[in-house]
């Protein structure tokens, strides 16, 4: 396993290490003590997968009452994932980073609490998962608006982007609430 860094302060690109053969591949997606090695020292308490069609972008989706750190992963497809900085006490405050995430490199992201993240599926679909960091609660999710002109995000887009309607109503960086330095 090998570990990246990003742009971004705390968010951190992994290597998963494959083994293959004529038959196959192998691979370890998590084990918590070699994650606490490398420095991502969590706890996970939820796990989600989705599924979305080509063009999707989902997203930047954020908890402000109760941030949640996230390891993504791509299981079949490929997607461009973002991550934004909303901690003010982060060197990388209101910045952003892009990744391109697919199954063939057996990369995964691990975005710390206190950033919005989101992707745009660029395969004819994808199947994504991704490790939480504490429950999901609907009331407190919000949404950074994908297209901010203030963050300038360079998505790989192949025409307009199917949105969720929450997605729709999201809001600019400017009027978004942030984590505030402790």
């Amino acid at each position: 396993m090998k570990i990246l860094p990003t742009s971004i302060a705390d968010c951190l690109i992994v290597e998963l290490d494959v083994f293959g053969d004529s038959r196959g591949f192998f691979m370890e997606m998590y084990r918590q003590s070699r994650y606490a090695e490398c420095g991502i020292e969590v706890n996970f308490v939820q796990d989600n997968y989705s599924r979305s069609r080509q063009g999707t972008l989902r997203g930047l989706h954020y908890q402000l009452k109760n941030p949640q750190g996230k390891l993504v992963q791509v299981l079949q497809g490929e997607v461009y994932d973002v991550v934004v900085d909303l901690r003010e006490d982060s060197p990388s405050f209101q910045k952003w980073m892009g990744v391109v995430l697919n199954a063939e490199t057996a990369r995964q992201l691990y975005v710390p609490p206190g950033c919005a993240h989101g992707f745009y599926v660029m395969s004819k679909s994808v199947d994504f998962l991704y490790k939480c960091t504490s429950d999901y609660i609907a009331s407190d999710e919000h949404v950074l608006f994908w297209n901010d002109i203030q963050l300038q995000i360079d998505w790989p887009l192949q025409g307009e982007p199917i949105l969720s309607e929450k997605d729709q109503k999201g809001f600019p960086l400017s009027q978004c609430a942030t984590y505030p330095a402790v």
